[in-house]
């Protein structure tokens, strides 16, 4: 229900964002910066002005969607699919190394196995919406190193489900559940053959011409990116995954022409970046909680530490036997190192359950105690937050020693745009 305090809130976030992102821009640095740092001075952490609530979670996530529809239209799924093989090693590389530095960092911090587990789990997230929100900013998202991001981060968004599904099985029955993740790798394998299918075979049979029928065209555009998520949701992946797939599927000819094209292209844009992306990132600061103690300090500290150097180490190495130079190496590593929101709601899946159990009397010691919880939510903004510093200086000295990597030359169109 919209009620005079939402429209209030929702004022506020919108021109705090604005104002605040406005100046990062001037400094050449992503607006999504200022967005988040407006989040933080309104919301808990600071001021207490705002209060999260199910009505801003709502626009943050349908602003998240339009996003991911959007990055769908926009990105050559040609250039993606040429890259599949590095993007795969990519993620694959960048989960593994930063899961085992959480279980091993947990554990010297006197965490049970389990506790280590989950922690790892939360480092080795990258979330594929805030990656797309950065590349788009900084004109990257149609580059080389922009399609293996992107795709790295869906593989990603898979492992993690997996991860996630086995911890939980293991947690819940105390044995590895080998049906539980089969059914959920046979849910991920129906879901993208199939959206193969509509892409390759179906589609092009459609003879849907939406000429100089925007309105239509548009409608027809929300109804595919809704059920593509809600098939997504059914897989057990994020609504996401859906929405990028749906864009990439309405890029087809056999829709519209050229300008209808580009008209959905464009009120997409505003609807997301323009309104609802702002309350997104805002809103992700609202859990961001301090905790005055020395071990949660030095425990956080350590944890981000880990988070920066496992996926620039995992997903960089990952990167360089196929033809990616060191910097455009070192730039997939740091483009990898955001988690955002997907690596929120795997930490409160694992304080629910954990809660579930306890009082089911299943487990005496929690699955994540609350400094654990604390200091995943706080290495999610920090990350989050230096992903767009770490591209932009890496991008800025790989630049300055090879002015002929493929990456520059996008970047330079972008600040010529500007």
């Amino acid at each position: 229900m919209i009620t005079t305090k939402l429209l209030m809130d929702l004022v506020l976030i919108l021109v705090c964002s604005w104002v605040i992102g406005s100046l990062f821009k001037r400094f050449g640095l992503p607006s999504m910066i200022g967005q988040l740092l407006a989040g933080m001075l309104l919301g808990p952490p600071v001021l207490g002005l705002i209060a999260p609530s199910e009505a801003l979670t709502l626009f943050a996530e349908i602003g998240i969607f339009l996003v991911m529809f959007h990055t769908g239209m926009e990105l050559d799924i040609h250039g993606m699919l040429e890259h599949a093989a590095t993007s795969i090693v990519v993620a694959v590389f960048g989960f593994v190394l930063p899961f085992a530095l959480g279980v091993g960092i947990c554990m010297l911090f006197d965490g049970t196995l389990y506790q280590g587990l989950f922690v790892g789990l939360g480092l080795s997230i990258t979330a594929i919406a805030v990656q797309s929100v950065i590349l788009h900013d900084m004109g990257l998202a149609n580059s080389r190193v922009g399609h293996i991001i992107i795709g790295a981060a869906i593989v990603d968004d898979i492992l993690s489900l997996l991860g996630l599904s086995v911890l939980l099985g293991i947690t819940r029955n105390g044995a590895f559940d080998v049906v539980a993740m089969l059914l959920v790798l046979f849910k991920v394998t129906i879901f993208f053959a199939g959206t193969f299918y509509l892409g390759n075979w179906l589609v092009p049979k459609l003879r849907l011409k939406f000429h100089k029928m925007e309105a239509q065209a548009f409608l027809l555009a929300m109804l595919v990116a809704l059920f593509m998520a809600f098939l997504a949701e059914m897989a057990g992946l994020h609504m996401v995954i859906g929405a990028f797939l749906a864009g990439q599927l309405m890029q087809h000819e056999s829709f519209y022409d050229e300008a209808v094209h580009n008209a959905i292209f464009d009120r997409f844009y505003g609807l997301s970046y323009g309104s609802l992306v702002p309350i997104f990132f805002a809103t992700l600061s609202f859990h961001i909680k301090f905790i005055a103690s020395w071990d949660f300090a030095i425990f956080t500290l350590v944890l981000i530490g880990a988070a920066v150097v496992g996926k620039l180490l995992g997903c960089g190495v990952a990167a360089r036997p196929f033809g990616l130079s060191a910097w455009e190496s070192v730039i997939v590593g740091f483009g990898m190192n955001g988690r955002g929101a997907v690596e929120l709601v795997v930490a409160a899946i694992a304080l629910n359950h954990s809660n579930a159990l306890m009082n089911a009397g299943i487990i005496a010691t929690p699955l994540l105690t609350e400094i654990q919880f604390s200091a995943l939510v706080l290495m999610a903004f920090v990350t989050t937050l230096m992903a767009p510093f770490g591209l932009k200086w890496a991008i800025h000295t790989g630049c300055g020693r090879d002015e002929f990597l493929q990456i520059c030359q996008a970047a330079n169109r972008k600040r010529r745009k500007d």
